[in-house]
């Protein structure tokens, strides 16, 4: 990935004083901690707004317990206890989460420590309590070689995915290794080397298992709707007996000090524009520092009030986006800062008008509304971090292992609220101002000279491309093992608790007058409101010539308004911890926001002058055409963007207005002008033809009043959404290759046309093919090619359609050098699909089908989503009760005609982003004849 690392540090934002009001806001999650005499620690937080429970186990282990050579244990950790133990037999999680109706059992790794997570009906509390102490204290046995070597090809693969095969994936492994000294435990990367991978042995696995995954480095976190006494009583049944383990000493700090800056670059196969990142030393977690770190780094970077988009972007015009962050770790730290240039631009110019900019902060500060409005935004964010079970939980285990103290949330506020000024200029002297850093340009092969200058060239391992390099693995024969002893029979699963019932959120709903739609959910879990305005159109109503005026559009209209510059725009929405957006969509524009539910009107007055008070700004719409042609570009060098692009072409037609990316071609965007988008919004943007969606903390009258003045003063006319000509199914499949040369990967999208999401088929399709590809490891697709073969890091299949005649499309990445053989697997699978399908395929599909549906309404987001199912594609409020009589009634012979009917081999486009000299040839024994190459690199 990009240095941008998502870590579950969801406590980082503190609550805030409301800068219109002054008053400080009181809000607590109530908690109780114990610990069981072998050292597990427990957290407990009662949430019984949904009928869900969310179980979290974590680790304080992650890379940096590791040793060089033997890098990538703790991720790989994370994919083991996933597999099988020995209590809930193979498949493990996995297969107990399609059953109980859970939101899939998943983790995380992090330089610190390694966690899995998990949202389930509350009925099913006991049983996965169960399962994760079947995976702390019984699981290591089941652990055998067959195993170990798949897993280490799904890791690997995983890397390829992430790190090899993409833009800019080898940053963070050239920054890392240059900014700590040689053995420091972050100068590797959390999923290791391929060397490293390869060389694990059945042994280290069980060293590395038997040292750290131990009570009295774990801990268990519970929350959501259950009984506090009777998750006592079960966590004592099944964890007590496991022993302690060896003492686990709390580690080092070990912040560094650069002695020198080191400059270096790297020629990217993926690139197409250069990119500069800079890391200084930074601090570690909750060191007294990171508040004021973390004010510096978004007052510098994030907005257009910024002084480094200022100065890159709005004058220089260098880039189009300008990223820093105060990246922080159990025991270090260090500050980000990140530019992708526009095309051709050379990185010492970039790099040197950053430096001008600091300099010029040096003498101005920080001003004092812009340490207010950073505040307001980071209570709102706080309010998001926890408006799910689940991440109520990950706040309360993320202090608990960096902080040792699970409260430390209620001292975090206090430091938040103390940053002064003065405390964001002390931490650039001390971090930044005059101090060496690391620094990389990635630039596009054969662009050396965009560099910096007096660089040096970066060491990076690339993968060779072998033919039959790895050894086919064989998991399916059962392997025999001792199991470890036990007071009781741990075999026997624990029964359903009382069945959670499936309460449907009270939506109301309002015409007014203009023909404005409203659809509302009143939630007073947190003091947010989230809403949503879709307008029908987006890239159906462009000109086919001209694709690109939507999507630009979109960008434009949040660029400041008739009164309001860009930067006063801006600002006025984060002074109020409001955000809004416009995303322009195939079928849809849709204007998004949240903000504290006290600030509503105030927000709603401000899209109301966005949406009906355009600037229409010279400056911006230059500046908004550069970002869409950069962003072409890079698409152009990721696989995965070709892939999706190349498939949407061969599905709908070249010239087909669902066959474009929304953000059009390097021509029609440079032909694109600022009438183009005054057209589109008088002609295209209406009430009559909009809804808006709200859900929160907020009731239907407050809400009504809100959006009364917006469908007033919006004029009603009529938009007539086209009808277009709906795809057809080939006459007969096809092979189509698009040439990546030196790919580590090959990107997979196979597919054809199938559903719109109005026919009465769609829902009971989607049911379907849960068991093929939609159930994530329910599916024989993972089932198969991750966990029995171990060429892919991921696949799944899905239908995805809007009013019109959508996909179904099967995705996935694999390693280069088995292309074939994952391609012929795929199509045996889909092909064996109708007729292999069984009664315990349907159990299965029916329970998950029935169960998941006491998770569909935990979060705002999620009502959201149901408030635009509901007037989207006319459904009852009921549909959810609907589906489940539907899933009842579908018998086995039911799903393997909508299988033979809807997913068709022989009628489907098979489609290949990958290395043709090592791959395409080989294809051809597939049967589909002669593959069709869509571009060729060697003209």
């Amino acid at each position: 990935m990009k240095f941008k690392i998502i870590l579950l540090l969801l406590c980082s934002f503190a609550i805030t004083q409301n800068i219109q009001s002054q008053e400080s806001t009181n809000f607590n999650v109530d908690f109780e901690t114990f610990t069981l005499e072998n050292g597990l620690n427990v957290i407990f937080h009662i949430d019984k707004s949904d009928p869900v429970v969310a179980v979290a186990l974590t680790a304080h282990v992650g890379s940096a317990r590791e040793k060089e050579g033997r890098t990538g244990f703790a991720h790989l950790f994370e994919h083991l206890l996933f597999l099988e133990s020995e209590n809930l037999g193979k498949g493990g999680l996995d297969k107990l989460s399609a059953r109980i109706g859970g939101s899939g059992a998943n983790g995380s790794t992090s330089r610190d420590r390694t966690n899995y997570f998990q949202t389930v009906p509350k009925d099913a509390l006991e049983k996965m309590i169960w399962a994760e102490a079947d995976k702390l204290g019984y699981f290591i046995n089941t652990v055998t070689q067959p195993v170990l070597d798949k897993e280490k090809q799904v890791v690997k693969n995983e890397k390829r995915q992430g790190v090899d095969n993409r833009p800019y994936g080898h940053t963070m492994y050239v920054i890392d290794k240059n900014l700590y000294p040689e053995g420091h435990p972050y100068s590797w990367q959390v999923i290791g080397s391929l060397e490293d991978l390869q060389n694990v042995t059945l042994q280290d696995v069980k060293d590395f298992y038997n040292r750290w995954y131990v009570p009295n480095n774990v801990s268990l976190t519970i929350a959501g709707d259950f009984n506090r006494e009777q998750a006592k009583e079960w966590v004592h049944k099944y964890f007590d007996e496991i022993p302690r383990g060896p003492e686990v000493e709390r580690q080092e700090k070990q912040m560094v000090q650069l002695e020198e800056t080191k400059k270096l670059y790297y020629e990217d196969n993926f690139a197409r524009l250069p990119e500069l990142t800079i890391a200084w030393p930074g601090v570690y977690s909750y060191h007294e520092d990171s508040y004021a770190l973390e004010v510096l780094v978004n007052y510098l970077s994030e907005g257009k009030n910024a002084p480094l988009y200022q100065n890159l972007v709005a004058e220089k015009e260098l880039t189009d986006r300008v990223e820093m962050y105060n990246y922080t770790s159990e025991l270090a730290g260090q500050i980000m800062l990140q530019v992708t240039a526009f095309n051709e631009v050379d990185l010492d110019l970039v790099e040197n008008e950053i430096f001008k900019t600091l300099k010029k902060f040096e003498a101005e500060g920080i001003p004092k509304r812009d340490l207010e409005r950073i505040k307001a935004q980071q209570e709102t964010n706080f309010y998001n971090s926890i408006s799910s079970v689940l991440g109520k939980g990950f706040q309360l285990a993320q202090y608990q292992i960096f902080a040792n103290d699970p409260n430390y949330i209620n001292k975090d506020v206090e430091k938040i609220l103390a940053v002064t000024a003065e405390d964001v200029m002390r931490v650039y002297n001390k971090y930044i101002k005059a101090k060496n850093y690391v620094a990389t340009g990635f630039v596009p092969k054969g662009q050396i000279e965009l560099a910096l200058e007096n660089s040096t060239e970066a060491d990076v391992a690339e993968e060779k491309i072998i033919a039959n390099a790895e050894e086919e693995v064989n998991t399916s024969k059962e392997a025999s093992y001792q199991k470890t002893a036990s007071s009781f029979d741990r075999s026997i699963e624990p029964p359903y608790g009382s069945t959670p019932q499936l309460t449907t959120p009270d939506m109301w709903k309002k015409i007014l007058p203009s023909g404005l739609k409203l659809y509302g959910v009143t939630n007073n879990e947190v003091p947010l409101v989230k809403f949503s305005l879709e307008m029908q159109g987006g890239l159906l109503l462009e000109n086919p010539n001209r694709v690109g005026v939507s999507n630009l559009l979109a960008n434009l209209m949040t660029k400041g308004t008739k009164n309001k510059t860009p930067k006063e725009l801006e600002e006025a929405i984060q002074l109020l911890g409001a955000s809004i957006r416009i995303d322009a969509r195939d079928e849809k524009m849709v204007l998004s926001g949240s903000t504290l539910a006290k600030n509503y009107q105030k927000t709603i007055d401000l899209v109301q002058e966005i949406l009906l008070e355009p600037r229409w700004d010279a400056t911006e719409f230059k500046l908004i055409k550069q970002q869409a042609l950069s962003r072409i570009q890079r698409e152009q060098a990721d696989p995965n963007r070709i892939a999706d692009n190349e498939f949407r072409k061969l599905i709908y037609g070249e010239k087909h207005i669902l066959g474009q990316n929304n953000l059009g071609t390097e021509a029609s965007v440079k032909a694109i002008t600022l009438e183009d988008l005054k057209d589109y919004y008088s002609e295209n943007l209406s009430p009559k033809r909009s809804v808006f969606h709200i859900a929160g903390a907020i009731k239907k009258e407050e809400a009504i009043k809100g959006i009364r003045g917006l469908s007033v003063a919006w004029p009603p006319k009529s938009v007539k959404i086209p009808e277009i000509a709906q795809p057809q199914l080939p006459e007969k499949s096809q092979i189509y290759f698009y040439d990546v040369p030196g790919a580590k990967q090959s990107v997979i999208r196979f597919g054809a046309p199938a559903l719109a999401a109005t026919h009465n088929n769609f829902y009971a399709a989607q049911v379907m093919n849960y068991r093929l590809g939609g159930g994530g490891f329910a599916s024989q697709l993972t089932q198969q090619l991750r966990e029995g073969k171990g060429y892919t890091y991921g696949i799944r299949s899905r239908f995805q359609a809007g009013k019109n005649t959508g996909t179904f499309l099967i995705s996935t990445g694999v390693r280069t050098n088995i292309t074939y053989d994952a391609v012929k697997l795929i199509k045996e699978i889909i092909e064996d699909y109708p007729s292999t399908f069984n009664g315990e395929d349907m159990e299965v599909t029916r329970g998950f089908m029935i169960k998941s549906n006491a998770r569909k309404f935990e979060t705002l987001n999620a009502k959201l989503d149901m408030l635009s199912e509901i007037s989207t594609y006319g459904r009852d409020k009921d549909f959810i009760q609907q589906r489940e009589k539907v899933v009842n009634e579908l018998t086995v012979m039911d799903i393997r005609e909508l299988a033979e009917k809807y997913i068709n081999p022989e009628k489907m486009y098979f489609l290949i982003i990958g290395d043709a000299a090592t791959q395409l040839s080989k294809l051809e024994e597939l049967g589909l004849g002669k593959p069709i190459l869509l571009n060729n690199t060697k003209e």
